[in-house]
């Protein structure tokens, strides 16, 4: 079983409203099937989240009854995008199945409570591959939440201890500065010292935490004993190689 991560980055252009990349998405769906690897898939919401939860002030949790059409909007659109993964997955033969976590997962104060792992394991019984998502999400403190790609990957890492959890980007891994030196390099191995000592933080809009959650998330993960990379969806053939184990470029995240 592994645990594979579609960042938002990699398949959304992140700067532009709603804007799916179809042709890369396509690739990543046929390296998937071709690897054969059972996995659980999650995907970022890219622009089709973090572009009107920023505009909405979502990540606060509710403030005022403005808001509550910018929660629709973003469930509509997370769905929307999460529907044309769901296509290009079919395409490719696959079996997947869509688990939004607004219906699955609850937070309590901005933090993920809560989440229910029976329909995950049921359809891997069956033979499917789950996919869910970014998300808008209740929450019994501040009415509403932002439910990352990266909070979904720690505690499905939580439930399932799969042997790799992988994030793929549109970066060669993990980077001493961000946002990334001009012809810098990516990190092999990060480990908590040296994360102590990377340096700024992306201008991109995100809701979720930047670049310095996702990583101390994935530390989280490594701490479990699951090997835990970031690798460089973009370039082709470089997933599948990863999932089929014969090793790719990018980022080992080791144990704290």
């Amino acid at each position: 079983m592994m645990l594979v991560k579609l960042g938002g980055s990699l398949i959304t252009d992140k700067a532009r409203l709603k804007t799916f990349r179809t042709d890369r998405m396509k690739v990543l769906a046929q390296e998937i099937g071709m690897s054969g690897v059972e996995m659980i898939l999650v995907h970022g919401a890219g622009s089709f989240g973090h572009i009107l939860a920023k505009e909405h002030k979502l990540e606060d949790g509710y403030l005022n009854e403005k808001q509550l059409p910018g929660v629709s909007h973003v469930q509509r659109d997370v769905k929307t995008l999460n529907l044309m993964v769901m296509d290009a997955l079919i395409v490719e033969g696959l079996k997947p199945v869509s688990l939004p976590p607004s219906s699955i997962v609850r937070f309590n104060n901005g933090a993920l409570e809560s989440m229910d792992y029976g329909p995950f394991k049921e359809y891997v019984r069956l033979g499917m591959m789950p996919v869910t998502f970014g998300d808008v999400v209740l929450d019994s403190e501040k009415k509403f939440a932002i439910c990352s790609g990266d909070d979904l990957m720690l505690w499905l890492s939580k439930e399932f201890k799969p042997e790799n959890a992988v994030f793929a980007t549109d970066t060669d891994g993990v980077y001493p500065s961000y946002p990334p030196a001009e012809g810098g390099k990516a990190i092999e191995q990060l480990d908590w010292d040296t994360f102590k000592t990377i340096e700024g933080e992306t201008a991109r809009a995100d809701v979720t935490g930047g670049i310095f959650r996702k990583l101390r998330l994935m530390f989280d993960i490594a701490d479990m004993g699951v090997e835990t990379w970031v690798i460089n969806g973009s370039v082709d053939g470089r997933l599948m190689k990863f999932l089929m184990g014969h090793g790719a470029p990018g980022t080992q995240i080791s144990r704290r």
